[in-house]
């Protein structure tokens, strides 16, 4: 990488550790939070989901304006609108004030997060892209590492009620920190719209693809059909409820759901009356964007409890603090943290294969972490030893998401970088939800009626059932792309061609 490319990564880099510090903290502070705050439990997951929900609403729409109005100003706004949530945060005086102050926290990361894989899309290529991915991904292992041993540290330092506001109030340096790095070393080009615009999908190689100055089109029918989609579909899962409005809120899913067919058609007439919409449908087209995002809503789904069940097992199980909590997962993100930047320099290289054997480990990771926990219940077995069996998982991980990103994007047009991050981001956080409320719910159920060894079983059980799926579905893939490629080989080439509409 050259001398720019070093510090464009580092305003990235910055932006994303801030961002995925507020996700990987939060579960160890709750109990805190709950004691100090007197808070009901239907009342805190909001702290958690609350974030969750705006967090997934804006990714596609602010990957968009993004495109359209320059990465670097939406990056910048993000930075500046986190950096107050968090303030706010450790401010609050009461848990509505913490929840909403966590809402533009989720609006601050909604607005960043898409500009983060947008530039790298538009300032690395081949192998480098592949390491500033990489590079990324480490940047989620130490965060990951970071955040539940930081929370826990400082409650155990500063008590409780301190303890939890300080865990937000250091959010807030490292977003200032960012955004004068951001103004003082991002290029011009950051700030302006990105001027390449092709009809996303596959394509012949070495065919030509034209090239126009686009227009500010921001397709605002398209941005709100897809942001209430989005959060209808999202909120059964993130307000989970014993009362009859708890119920009743599953109806929403199928309103989101028709909202979401009505988008794809609002899209597919908005780009044949010749404008240019949110996200081009033709991205769905090309076979390693698609097989990506449900690939990467799969695996979400199945992580994205587990760390939640850990914290809820060795505070309530065994009795223990949350910095012990914290630590539980310290060797995992380490392990993650060294793997994904190896992970994405050879990602090209290796292509789908890798993220396989990466879905392979996080399986065994389950498996290994489960016999442990049930030793633990019959031989007395420490449970410690858990945090050796999720090295695994940090390393497995490492070779999923950060791939799958360089993958999945590595044909998708310059212009639509924004965009496509924002969708494969939004399979993300949908997953993220749906998995936590799912997963949690079983672990938690099964925990008051067995006890927390068999709800803590059962919950790691589902996960692993789910991450099969995803590992299943990138053997249909790897097997699919053979063929492909075998009738390329029989036929003279591929058949592809630039796509429109």
């Amino acid at each position: 990488m050259d001398r720019q490319q070093k510090e464009i990564l580092s305003v990235l880099l910055i932006a994303a550790f801030m961002s995925l510090l507020a996700v990987s903290s939060v579960n160890v502070v709750l109990h805190a939070i709950e004691t100090s705050l007197r808070a009901s439990t239907s009342a805190l997951q909001w702290v958690v989901s609350g974030y969750a929900l705006v967090f997934g609403i804006l990714l596609v729409a602010a990957g968009r304006a993004g495109d359209v109005l320059g990465r670097g100003r939406l990056l910048v706004a993000g930075l500046a609108v986190f950096g107050t949530g968090a303030l706010l945060c450790g401010l609050a005086p009461s848990l509505l004030a913490l929840n909403l102050a966590r809402l533009l926290m989720g609006v601050g990361s909604g607005l960043l997060s898409p500009q983060v894989t947008g530039m790298i899309q538009q300032y690395f290529v081949g192998e480098r892209r592949g390491r500033a991915f990489g590079m990324f991904g480490g940047m989620v292992g130490v965060s990951v590492a970071v955040g539940p041993a930081m929370s826990g540290a400082l409650i155990g330092a500063l008590g409780p009620e301190a303890g939890w506001r300080a865990s937000f109030l250091v959010n807030v340096p490292v977003a200032l920190i960012g955004v004068v790095v951001a103004l003082r070393v991002l290029p011009a080009s950051a700030w302006a719209p990105s001027t390449t615009t092709a009809a996303p999908g596959p394509r012949r190689s070495g065919a030509s693809v034209s090239a126009r100055r686009p227009r500010a089109d921001f397709d605002p029918v398209g941005m709100m059909l897809l942001g209430l989609a989005t959060l209808l579909v999202m909120l059964p899962f993130v307000e989970r409820s014993d009362s009859p409005v708890g119920a009743w809120i599953w109806g929403s899913l199928g309103i989101g759901l028709a909202l979401g067919a009505g988008w794809l058609v609002w899209e597919r007439r908005y780009a044949m009356r010749g404008r240019q919409p949110m996200v081009h449908l033709g991205l769905f087209r090309t076979r390693s964007f698609a097989v990506g995002t449900l690939l990467i809503g799969a695996y979400f789904t199945s992580v994205a409890g587990i760390w939640l069940i850990i914290a809820q097992y060795v505070q309530q199980g065994l009795g223990s603090s949350a910095l012990a909590a914290g630590l539980v997962g310290l060797p995992s993100a380490l392990a993650g943290a060294i793997c994904a930047p190896i992970a994405g320099r050879h990602a090209l290289r290796v292509g789908r294969p890798m993220v396989l054997i990466g879905l392979a480990l996080v399986i065994a990771s389950f498996l290994a972490t489960m016999l442990v926990v049930r030793l633990h219940a019959t031989r007395g077995l420490p449970f410690w030893w858990a945090g050796l069996t999720l090295i695994l998982h940090g390393a497995g991980q490492a070779m999923v998401v950060s791939p799958n990103q360089t993958l999945s994007l590595a044909e998708v047009p310059l212009h639509y970088a924004g965009a496509a991050g924002g969708i494969l981001q939004t399979s993300q956080r949908i997953g993220t939800s749906v998995g936590i409320a799912a997963l949690t719910g079983i672990a938690l159920t099964t925990a008051g009626r067995q006890g927390w060894d068999q709800g803590f079983l059962i919950g790691l059980g589902a996960s692993a059932a789910i991450c099969l799926m995803a590992l299943a579905l990138a053997v249909l893939d790897l097997r699919a792309g053979a063929g492909r490629r075998g009738a390329g080989r029989r036929g003279g080439g591929a058949d592809g061609g630039t796509l429109s509409g």
